[in-house]
């Protein structure tokens, strides 16, 4: 299976681990003065889709994200940015810039280490893990699934994408800007329990294929392809990932997806609906995949009530 879609547009899980280069043939650093450069001087350009969900007189907001991010993304677009202050609350799948949540993160993570890795394996890890331009002990205390997971992420460098500038990321500063609280919609145990909740067979074998995509070259261009549909607004892409992406080898695949994907979107619906019908106006960002499939956001949301309509970009 082909994780790089899962890990962009599904889960907001990450370590948030941004190695510097180490070497000449790393991938060049991105800085946050690169960012702190733009700020106030870059116009910023409305990427990836935005609902309008209304309901009782009052309008909330569905937005699909990525979890990764470029410096030029810091400045919100101008219907992004209208959304989110006409909110009173920003919703997450994990408020990643709250210190509770980066400890239970950690400690959770660190909990799950316990799992007995070939040697072979081991080394294919340590291997990517130098190949990544990263310490040799960067990522030792992750479960070795999320450090092949993390290290997928971390190929993104090389086309000027980082976790660090991911787009929730820039919504929290913003929402903290604007004294706007932010709510999770699950929990750190929630995310990491659909990582890792399979038997250690299982978890190898995707670790093995994970570091196999690494070392075929086959990350970037799915990669790429990801982040264009998206900045494009390109839902119908994104609803056809499955036909380019290869995620789907067999039924175990589509199980997991499934849990991944569209068995995460009713509950994420009922806070959202929470929150609205408690009288707050909402902005709710969550992985981009979340809005396509018959139990899309969007589609649950309309079964709720809600009045769903598409805000288009102008370019």
């Amino acid at each position: 299976m082909r994780l790089i879609a899962l890990l962009l547009l599904t889960l907001a899980l990450h370590t948030g681990y941004s190695g510097r280069a180490l070497a000449q043939t790393c991938p060049p650093p991105i800085t946050g003065a690169e960012a702190a450069s733009l700020s106030g001087t870059t116009p910023g350009i409305d990427r990836g889709m935005l609902w309008r969900v209304s309901k009782g007189g009052r309008d909330s907001y569905l937005y699909g994200t990525v979890h990764l991010g470029r410096p030029l993304w810091t400045q919100p677009g101008p219907k992004v940015s209208a959304a989110l202050q006409a909110s009173d609350v920003l919703a997450l799948e994990l408020d990643a810039g709250d210190p509770a949540t980066q400890e239970t993160l950690r400690q959770l993570t660190a909990a799950r280490t316990n799992l007995a890795l070939p040697a072979a394996l081991r080394e294919r890890l340590q291997a990517r893990t130098r190949a990544a331009c990263l310490p040799p002990q960067a990522l030792s205390g992750l479960q070795p699934l999320i450090q092949a997971m993390t290290l997928t992420l971390l190929e993104a460098r090389w086309d000027g994408l980082d976790s660090a500038f991911a787009l929730e990321q820039l919504l929290s500063h913003q929402a903290r800007l604007l004294r706007r609280p932010i709510v999770a919609l699950e929990t750190p145990r929630q995310q990491l329990d659909l990582l890792l909740d399979m038997e250690d067979s299982r978890m190898l074998s995707m670790t093995q294929e994970l570091l196999e995509q690494l070392d075929e070259g086959r990350v970037r261009p799915v990669l790429r392809r990801l982040i264009t549909a998206w900045e494009r607004g390109d839902l119908a892409e994104l609803e056809n990932y499955e036909q380019w992406c290869d995620c789907i080898a067999n039924p175990q695949d589509r199980v997991w997806l499934r849990r991944l994907n569209e068995d995460r979107n009713p509950g994420m619906v009922d806070g959202i609906a929470r929150l609205h019908d408690s009288g707050k106006q909402v902005f709710a960002a969550v992985g981009a995949l979340h809005m396509t499939g018959p139990q899309a956001l969007p589609v649950l949301l309309a079964a709720r009530g809600f009045s769903v309509e598409r805000v288009l970009w102008q370019r």
